[in-house]
């Protein structure tokens, strides 16, 4: 059970991350792969309401979601659109992205390859994973015009059980550093994390969610 004075950090963990983009048209929309089958869900969800007219799937696999989906984020994201009904020549699959960075810069390559023009963007992730994708995004691909999204669900729905609970903690914190961190790497765009944003990190790691923590040694991007 999460105690209650730490209760408030993370909602200010959350709400940071959560960009409230709101919806528009796009040329296309980037699912990026992660052990959430709702990303790929709110995928198609925003494709079948004229969001956008084509979907890539990016993502191979990491630890956390090989067992999930054993042949790659972006191939268990692409059949879970076609079963929502999403046609199957409306959807591109890149399978080798490894991490954010990776996600961004081999879907604009598919893209080129494939002679698709693309000026507007949808990036579609978890919730808490808005702002990081949305400044790795706009490093690799300055000129693009990006907007976030993700699908609709509370703090409490994340946080329902204790080991998904500790889990979800440790990536909103895991995140927080990432900001400040792929930004001083050359990973991200810089963006400002106010101090009460700080001041809840500091916190909770403090407090022990530590796990999706990266040392000054870390050589991999990766969340």
């Amino acid at each position: 059970m999460l105690p209650e004075r730490l209760r408030a950090d993370v909602r200010t963990l959350w709400d940071y991350h959560d960009l409230r983009h709101g919806p528009r048209r796009s040329d296309v929309g980037i699912g990026l792969g992660s052990r959430d089958p709702g990303v790929a869900v709110h995928t198609a969800e925003l494709f079948h309401a004229g969001c956008f007219p084509l979907i890539v799937f990016t993502g191979a696999n990491a630890p956390t979601t090989l067992e999930r989906f054993p042949r790659g984020e972006a191939v268990h994201y692409r059949e879970i659109a076609l079963d929502l009904g999403v046609p199957d020549e409306a959807i591109l699959v890149e399978p080798e992205a490894r991490h954010t960075g990776e996600n961004i810069a081999f879907t604009r390559r598919l893209l080129a390859e494939r002679g698709i023009a693309v000026r507007t963007v949808t990036l579609v992730s978890r919730p808490y994973q808005q702002r990081r994708a949305y400044a790795t995004a706009k490093r690799l691909w300055p000129e693009g015009d990006l907007v976030c999204a993700a699908k609709g669900g509370s703090l409490e729905d994340h946080l329902a059980g204790s080991e998904e609970a500790e889990r979800v903690i440790g990536m909103l914190v895991g995140e927080t550093q990432r900001i400040t961190e792929y930004a001083e790497r050359g990973f991200a765009i810089p963006q400002r994390i106010p101090p009460g944003v700080e001041r809840a990190f500091g916190r909770l790691v403090q407090a022990g969610f530590t796990q999706r923590l990266v040392t000054v040694r870390d050589g991999d991007h990766s969340m």
